[in-house]
């Protein structure tokens, strides 16, 4: 026979809606990076697309 048990507890009974999550303001230091990323983002995409490609000068034969 057991020394002891446990009881199982039922979770809390919900009363109403759920409150609405309130979105934190995001920080400094992450809009911050968010604009080096998105830098750096257009900078591949145009090295991709030819535009920066062009620019180098065609061998002569």
């Amino acid at each position: 026979m057991p020394a002891f048990t446990f009881e199982k507890i039922s979770p809390p009974v919900r009363r109403g809606p759920i409150p609405p999550i309130v979105k934190k303001q995001r920080g400094l230091i992450v809009k911050i990076l968010d604009s080096f990323v998105a830098a750096r983002v257009k900078k591949n995409m145009r090295a991709e697309k030819g535009v920066i490609a062009r620019n180098e000068q065609k061998p002569s034969d």
